[in-house]
């Protein structure tokens, strides 16, 4: 597990910066980091890899923004999205790898496309605020979190539809992605097998390369031009994930 190349060592630390930068307000970057550890470890193993870099990386969010979270919205979301792990849960079971890896670069594409349409309906917020919205958005954002950690786009269009201001927004996704990501921890313990002792011990390595990426990603999002580092992070991303297809 720890016998990697330079190469592979770099992409590891590049992957856990981006994770670190996500925490602070770098909207989508973390996306490019699925497909690069689906690469490297293979699609459901790549999970286990990714959920405690995650899990570390949330408590800078939950630390900083947890008095702004609106939890009425989270009562509402949380059970559908425990559905959709449970979903995804199952699915995981019964795929063998090269699916799980197809899955999880459709999942990626899907949220991509997410992510483009939300940006240009910004300001048309014609969301109904009802049970069967936030069903069918927890239940998509559960199983897209545990087949591919990949259920920011999702979460974020629920919550701009719900017209939260901006420190609502932030400290409301950040207790729901360290809630869903504690419960899918076990998980991936005991039921798909792709956390122990080895994949543990690579995380806490990586740690450094998460706080790095906070204190980067403060400075970028004050000198690059948002417009600008969207499109990059989205075409970085979209060329992953094709790269999982082929």
């Amino acid at each position: 597990m720890i016998d990697f190349t330079l190469l592979q060592w770099l992409l590891l630390f590049c992957c856990a910066m981006l994770i670190g930068m996500s925490k602070v307000g770098v909207p989508g970057v973390s996306m490019a980091v699925v497909p690069v550890l689906a690469l490297i470890f293979g699609g459901k193993a790549s999970t286990g890899i990714l959920l405690p870099i995650l899990m570390m990386a949330d408590w800078f969010g939950v630390g900083y923004y947890h008095r702004h979270a609106q939890w009425k919205y989270l009562w509402r979301l949380l059970p559908w999205a425990f559905g959709g792990v449970g979903v995804a849960l199952w699915v995981g079971e019964v795929v063998n790898d090269e699916w799980f890896k197809n899955i999880i670069a459709i999942l990626v594409f899907i949220c991509i496309a997410l992510m483009l349409w939300k940006d240009r309906r910004k300001g048309n917020r014609f969301f109904p605020d009802t049970w069967w919205f936030a069903a069918a958005m927890g239940i998509l954002g559960g199983f897209a979190t545990m087949i591919g950690n990949v259920a920011g786009p999702i979460f974020a269009i629920y919550l701009l539809a719900m017209r939260l201001p901006k420190n609502s927004f932030i400290g409301t996704g950040a207790w729901f992605f360290l809630i869903i990501n504690i419960s899918k921890f076990p998980l991936h313990i005991f039921v798909w097998k792709t956390i122990d002792w080895q994949t543990l011990k690579l995380d806490l390595i990586l740690l450094p390369g998460i706080a790095l990426g906070a204190v980067l990603g403060v400075w970028l999002v004050k000198k690059i031009p948002d417009k600008t580092y969207r499109t990059f992070v989205i075409v970085v991303t979209a060329l992953s994930a094709f790269l999982l297809l082929i």
